[in-house]
Order: structure tokens, then C-alpha cells, then sequence
């Protein structure tokens, strides 16, 4: 059984000279960085908390088999079997039905959380009746269903326990003092322990960082205290050199020798004993380089000495060898204008979305539309390019992609009418205006625009002539079969004589007595006769929009994009051709 200690250090504010300064520990066992204590009582489960709480603890949790060990083993080393202690689990305000609340049915740790693997209820969920809160639970053996294993029973926290349980988390932690059992009188050496949360006692698996050991009958007092940045502790004492060497090697790092009759602690023969007689370190050499991962200075001042030294970006690790890379994206201020992203020894500065990284600064990426010469609108379609529209009805003239021109792909399309002056209207290319302000296409195969002999055929503002074979391009399509009419009353002239052309013009001699031939009278009537046939027709379609908006005529021409839109029509009539 431990060892008992008055804790009247215990008491917090608030419970003044209360049962707590007469609380007495009856028994500590640590669990690697974990310790566990059992406590006089009686108390109620809000005093024992507070009295944990004033250890720098809490009222113990039973997560799993382990915590239930421990319970067993401060249970079974304890002289009253029946004892029943607090443990750190309560039930909030209010009413829940047990048998729908998980392994731990609403109770909740002091911890504040609900998470464990292991649950040991004195009653089943089946025989349990709905339970109301507050209550709060404690531990006995006597009531367990299997030998050994406590179980938990529901209490009013108000009630009086016998005693509770705490429960302490360490970072660091000593073994016991290894005593050498070669020594003779290693049978009279015993060793006392006190533990940071004033329990006392000589046997502990391992003892928290800040412990401290008394050593009988030599006198010794050693504390657990260990490096910062590690997890395993030793036991030292302020004296330099080493104390007796039949208990943890007099704390020498290599060897303890007493041959001598004072113990004294020896190193390797690559290495130095440092100041703190117990510890060795290797002699410092030309190039301290390899001691270092970065840099090595000596240092001038003190022989063997130097330090280390790391690369802008990182610092010196705990061991003051080692360099760790500074997250420079938290050291504040920021030093990127708008996100950083921290990496190996330095960082990079990243903009946020519309922005570019520029110069050090984050500027705002321009508009490609700025300063284009968009007749209409002006549409982005990258960061860096633009395309230019037009609005409905419309479309960019093809060598002038900047601006628009009226386009129909069909027999009629609505006018473009100024909104001031709906009297004016305006028509595309190849339509006339009709009435309601609408355009119309013109039939320019009704016109006689192909020559005789060729096939015309009308198109939404355009027309197209398909060759026959008494023209000069037989076969193709285009609106000119006839682009160089020969003279055939000139056929047999020599090479000397000049071509005559057929362009009307003024007379430069007197008229020819030659017979005309008929073809060329025939020709003339007809073209006279759709000349005559396209005035009248004109001058009725003016009469019937007497009143109306003015029309502009305007007759059509070939244009690039009219034609890429024709084309397939073009291509699929030729092919019916021939």
C-alpha cells in the first residue's frame, strides 16, 4: 500500500477551511504520460471536482479497459473493499430514456465530451427505468457482476462519496531509479517518491516531469526533469559530478567509476566531459560543419565551443543542431499584399482572382475591352482578348471586324428604323422596303442579271448564275458568265487588228452599211423590252408606297459573308446539275 500524505494544500477558494484540507491519498499509479489517484473522501461530486481541479487534474475518465485496471489495482491495494469513489461522468439536467442513449445513456465526462470504448453499468439498459438528471456516478467492486471489474452506479451528486478518483496528464515522464543489485548494500537502499500533484509513495511504474525522489539511507534527493522538445525525462540533481554509483549509475551518461573512492563519471575516449560532471560530448574538430545541419561557428572566446547557425528561412531546432523551416506566412504582418503560401525556407505571394502579381504588388488584370473600337459591343473572351458583336440583325462586316452591317439570311427581315424619325428606315444590301417597315428581297433573276444561257437563281439578298454551255465559264456558278464578250464579226481578223468592244458609246465614224446580224437584233428587243418591263414595274411599287417611309433601294452585291453562308446551297445545286 502507498504511502499517505496530508494535503492540506487543497482547499480552493470558496471552500475555505472545509473537508478537503483533511483529504488523505490512498494510493497513485501513473500510466506512461497518465496518472491516477485515489483520495479520502467523504465528498460531494462537486467538491471532489473542484479538489482535482486544484491539482491541475479532473475527475478520473474510464475510456476504456486500461482506466478499469487501474481502478481495480488503487481498489484491491486499499484496505475498505466497499469503498465507493467518484468518477468524472454526470448526467445534465433532464430526463432520457437509457436504453436509447448509447453505452453511456446521456451521462456525459467532466471533460465534456461523450467519447469512450468501454462502459461498465451496475444495471442493464432491460432492468433500467428512465433516468432524470442531475445525477452523477461511482465505482465499486461490490456490486460488479465479474470479480475485479468495478461497476458504475447512478448517485444524486449531492450524496457524500467515501472518497474519488483524479486523474493528471503529463508531457514528460522519469522511470523509477534503477538501483545496480550487484551493489551489497543495494538491499538497504530504498527510494520514496513524490509527485507534482502531492501524492507520495515507492511504487510507480513512471513518475511525471517535476517529481522528485529521496533516496535512503545516502541522502539523496534527485527531480525528474527533462530537455525542452523531448518526451523522456532524467533524473538530476543540482550538484555537479556523479552521486552514488550503485543508483541510476550515479546519472553519469557513459560510465560511473568509484574506484577512487569519490564516484566520478568517465566518458568515451572520442569525447569530453561536459561541466555538468555526468555528461559527455564529443571534442570539437577543425570543421564543426558536421555538427551542425546548416552552419557552425567556434567561438574564439571558450575552447571546444561553438554554435549553429541556419539558412534565412529556418531556426535552430530544440537541440540547437537541427534547423526547422519558419512558416513566414505567420509572422506577421503578411508579407505578400494578398494570399501567402508558405514553403521549405522562404515563401510565395499569390494574388486573389482578377489580380496579377506584378512588381511586388497585386494589380487589378485590365479589361481587354478598354480602349477597343467596338461599333456596337465589345465581349471579352480571355484575359488578354476581345471579340466585337453586333446587335440583332446585324453582323461584323467581314474586312472590317469592328464594325456592323444590316444582314438577313431571309426573304424578309424587319427594317432598322431611327427611333426619332420611324419615317426613316434603312434595308440590308440586295432588300427594298415594303410596307410595316419591312424588308424584302429583291429578285434579281427577274432583273435578267445573268447573261443568256446561264441559269439565275435568287438568294436572300444576293443571286448567283449558273453557266451554260454556250457561256465562257460553263458550269461554275458565279454572277458574270460572259466576263469578256468576243466580238464574232471580228473572228477572222488578223493579229493586227484590235478586239472591238461592246461597251455602247459615241460613234468615231459614220455608220456601218453592214447588215446587222438577227441575234443581235433579237438581243437588243429583249433587253429593251425587261428594261421597259423593270421601269414599270418600279414606278408601280413607288406609286402604291406614296405617303410612306422613304425606301432606299439598293441593289445587292457579292459580299464574303453572304457567300460563306451560301455556300452550301451553292455547292448542293451544282451537284443537281450535272
Amino acid at each position: 500500500m502507498l504511502g499517505v500524505l496530508l494535503l492540506g494544500v487543497l482547499a480552493p477558494a470558496g471552500l475555505g477551511i472545509s473537508p478537503v484540507a483533511k483529504l488523505q491519498s490512498r494510493g497513485s499509479q501513473c500510466v506512461e504520460y497518465e496518472c491516477f489517484a485515489l483520495f479520502q473522501g467523504p465528498l460531494t461530486f462537486l467538491d471532489a471536482s473542484s479538489a482535482c481541479e486544484s491539482l491541475q487534474g479532473h475527475l478520473m475518465t474510464v475510456r476504456s479497459s486500461v482506466a478499469a485496471d487501474v481502478i481495480s489495482l488503487l481498489l484491491s491495494d486499499d484496505n475498505s473493499m466497499n469503498s465507493r469513489p467518484w468518477i468524472g461522468l454526470q448526467l445534465p439536467q433532464g430526463c432520457g430514456d437509457p436504453g436509447h442513449l448509447g453505452s453511456l445513456r446521456g451521462f456525459q465526462w467532466v471533460t465534456g465530451d461523450n467519447d469512450t470504448s468501454y462502459s461498465r453499468w451496475a444495471r442493464s439498459n432491460d432492468q433500467a427505468a428512465p433516468l432524470c438528471g442531475p445525477l452523477c456516478v461511482t465505482v465499486s467492486t461490490a456490486t460488479a457482476a465479474a470479480p475485479g471489474e468495478p461497476a458504475w452506479e447512478e448517485q444524486q451528486c449531492e450524496t457524500e462519496a467515501d472518497s474519488f478518483l483524479c486523474e493528471f496528464h503529463f508531457t514528460t515522464s522519469c522511470r523509477p531509479l534503477a538501483v545496480d543489485p550487484r551493489d551489497p548494500e543495494a538491499a538497504h537502499i530504498f527510494t520514496t517518491y513524490q509527485a507534482p500533484f502531492g501524492v507520495r509513495g515507492a511504487d510507480f511504474q513512471t513518475l511525471p516531469v517535476g517529481s522528485s525522489a529521496v533516496v535512503e539511507p545516502l541522502g539523496l534527493n534527485l527531480v525528474c526533469r527533462a530537455q525542452p522538445g523531448t518526451s523522456e525525462g532524467h533524473w538530476s540533481w543540482e550538484a555537479t559530478g556523479a552521486w552514488d554509483c550503485s543508483v541510476e549509475n550515479g546519472g553519469c551518461e557513459y560510465l560511473c567509476n568509484r574506484s577512487t573512492g569519490e564516484p566520478r563519471c568517465l566518458c568515451p575516449s572520442d569525447t569530453d566531459l561536459q561541466a555538468d560532471g555526468r555528461s559527455c560530448i564529443k571534442p570539437l574538430v577543425s570543421s564543426c560543419n558536421d555538427l551542425c545541419e546548416h552552419f557552425c561557428v567556434n567561438n574564439p572566446d571558450v575552447p571546444g565551443s561553438y554554435s549553429c547557425m541556419c539558412e534565412t528561412g529556418y531556426q535552430l531546432a530544440a537541440d540547437q543542431h537541427r534547423c526547422e523551416d519558419v512558416d513566414d506566412c505567420k509572422q506577421g504582418p503578411n508579407p505578400c499584399p494578398q494570399l501567402c503560401v508558405n514553403t521549405k525556407g522562404g515563401f510565395e505571394c499569390l494574388c486573389y482572382e482578377g489580380y496579377e502579381f506584378v512588381d511586388g504588388e497585386c494589380v487589378e488584370l485590365l479589361d481587354p475591352c478598354f480602349g477597343s473600337n467596338c461599333e456596337y459591343q465589345c465581349q471579352p473572351v480571355s484575359p488578354t482578348e476581345y471579340r466585337c458583336i453586333c446587335a440583332e440583325g446585324f453582323a461584323p462586316k467581314p474586312h472590317e471586324p469592328h464594325s456592323c452591317e444590316m444582314f438577313c439570311n431571309e426573304s424578309s427581315c424587319p427594317a432598322d428604323c431611327d427611333p426619332n424619325t420611324p419615317e426613316f428606315c434603312h434595308c440590308p444590301e440586295g432588300f427594298i422596303l415594303d410596307e410595316g417597315a419591312i424588308c424584302v428581297d429583291i429578285d434579281e433573276c427577274s432583273q435578267g442579271e445573268c447573261s443568256a444561257g446561264s441559269e439565275c437563281r435568287n438568294l436572300p439578298g444576293s443571286y448567283e448564275c449558273i453557266c451554260g454551255p454556250d457561256t465562257a465559264l460553263v458550269g461554275q456558278v458565279t454572277k458574270d458568265c460572259d466576263p469578256i464578250p468576243v466580238n464574232k464579226d471580228n473572228e477572222d481578223s488578223g493579229s493586227g487588228d484590235s478586239t472591238v468592244s461592246t461597251t455602247p458609246g459615241f460613234p468615231t465614224g459614220p455608220p456601218s452599211t453592214k447588215p446587222v446580224n438577227s441575234g443581235v437584233l433579237i438581243g437588243t428587243s429583249i433587253a429593251s423590252l425587261s428594261l421597259v418591263v423593270a421601269l414599270l414595274a418600279l414606278l408601280c411599287h413607288l406609286r402604291k408606297k406614296q405617303g410612306a417611309a422613304r425606301a432606299q433601294l439598293e441593289y445587292k452585291c457579292a459580299s464574303p459573308a453572304k457567300e460563306v453562308v451560301l455556300q452550301q446551297v451553292r455547292t448542293d445545286r451544282t451537284l443537281q446539275k450535272f
